[in-house]
């Protein structure tokens, strides 16, 4: 009984009280009442594609719309070749072509909040690995009209995922917030982590629990990922998603 006690304390402690706290934030800034008045333009966070800039893979993050934005980020990919070719923006979205290409700016706002960029792999090694990404964004085993679940998955982060796990060589960890992000096609999936530093079990986006130098210490719960990242040393909390501690 003690330990269940227990169990439930930490659970409001670290799950519940940073989500609250972080709806509450939330709820003081203003937000786009509807899709259609929401900003969703270039950020300026991409340069001009020139003559002699490097090949591109980029994964940015943004908050999502209305109350889902306290909670969750949406994210997607970037890549580009080398020289003047233009970039190409990959998203997995619930709504006409599941996954689209170049639905929007490549590093366009999301229901008018500022993206972040996640990774930045360019030059030679995104080159190197452009064409496994590319065959990745191909095979996303959850692309057809229908394949889409805003809770637990499969979703826009979900695809993200699959990307970075086909790719461990991208050695990237998704923000906390990334929801979705830990569903798999198994529905019990026990096996290296997306970067392949290390391992994690989950069962069916609900709950699991990752163990990796990349990915550090996450512990799902419905969802919501709590955490702590020893490589770049930051706590990982529900809602306010990856604090540096330096």
């Amino acid at each position: 009984m003690r330990l269940m006690r227990l169990a439930l304390a930490a659970f409001v402690l670290v799950f519940l009280l940073p989500l609250g706290a972080h709806a509450l934030i939330w709820m003081t800034h203003e937000h786009p009442q509807s899709w259609s008045r929401a900003d969703w333009t270039s950020s300026g966070l991409l340069p001009a594609p020139i003559a002699d800039s490097p090949a591109v893979i980029h994964i940015y993050a943004a908050r999502t719309g209305r109350w889902k934005g306290a909670v969750a980020h949406h994210t997607w990919l970037v890549v580009k070749e080398a020289g003047a070719a233009p970039y190409e923006r990959y998203d997995k979205v619930g709504w006409g072509s599941p996954v689209r290409r170049d639905g929007w700016a490549a590093d366009g706002r999301w229901y008018g909040n500022m993206p972040e960029l996640v990774a930045a792999i360019e030059g030679e090694a995104a080159a190197a690995l452009l064409p496994a990404v590319r065959a990745a964004i191909a095979d996303y085993p959850f692309r057809e009209q229908g394949h889409y679940r805003v809770w637990p998955g499969p979703n826009s982060n979900s695809f993200v995922a699959h990307v970075i796990a086909r790719v461990p060589q991208l050695g990237v960890a998704l923000p906390p917030t990334a929801l979705g992000k830990d569903y798999h096609v198994e529905m019990v999936y026990a096996g290296f982590a997306p970067s392949g530093t290390g391992f994690q079990f989950a069962l069916g986006g609900l709950f699991g629990i990752t163990l990796a130098w990349v990915e550090g210490l996450e512990i799902n719960l419905f969802g919501l990922v709590a955490g702590l990242d020893l490589r770049q040393p930051a706590l990982k909390l529900p809602g306010f998603g990856r604090l540096a501690l330096v």
